[in-house]
């Protein structure tokens, strides 16, 4: 019994010893320790892990926030990168599958062009009719000014009305020209990718 004691004891020395560490950190003076167990001012600075021979089994670099910033925001680019770069091979792949050739696109654009202008044309009709509008209510005010220096309430309403109703229209109408615009570019751009993908 005691033999089996002894022995037991003797397995739990040496795994102690088998399991214990080593580690190597430097401090702030630039002096370099080793012992069982780090100190905690100096858990979060590099550090070495070393085996019973004192050599390095592995060591554990700890970033500055600048390098910590500069990693993660190295991760974002090659992130969008990737993202970039799948996206422009499903793109790609929608080109070749949709067209068979420049004119097909030339087509594809017309008809979203045309839906666009449609769009223009009807605010542009509604800018002028409530333009008239609104000059007519002014110069009913205009007059009633000259005749007895009142204007009624509701013809007041009615301009101000008038006057908030062009500005929705000139804010639409800046809309759908920058969507005209927006409609071109990307034409233009998939026919230079649909060449430079085809040949033709």
């Amino acid at each position: 019994m005691t033999k089996k004691i002894l022995l037991l004891a003797l397995i739990a020395c040496c795994s102690q010893q088998v399991m214990a560490k080593t580690y190597k950190w430097v401090d702030d003076k630039g002096v370099t320790h080793m012992g069982d167990t780090i100190p905690p001012e100096y858990a979060g600075k590099d550090r070495a892990e070393l085996n019973k021979s004192g050599r390095t089994v592995s060591t554990k670099d700890i970033l500055t926030i600048e390098e910590r910033r500069a990693k993660e925001a190295e991760q974002l680019k090659a992130s969008v990168q990737e993202t970039s770069a799948r996206d422009q091979k499903l793109h790609d792949k929608s080109l070749t599958d949709t067209y068979s050739s420049v004119q097909e696109i030339e087509l594809s654009r017309t008809r979203s062009l045309q839906q666009v202008d449609a769009r223009i044309n009807s605010i542009n009709s509604q800018l002028k009719m409530n333009g008239n509008s609104l000059a007519s209510l002014q110069k009913d005010a205009d007059n009633r000014i000259k005749s007895n220096g009142k204007i009624p309430v509701s013809l007041q309403e009615d301009i101000k009305s008038a006057q908030e109703r062009d500005r929705r229209l000139q804010h639409d109408l800046e809309k759908y020209l920058a969507e005209k615009s927006a409609v071109n570019t990307r034409y233009d751009a998939d026919k230079a990718r649909f060449r430079e993908l085809t040949g033709k």
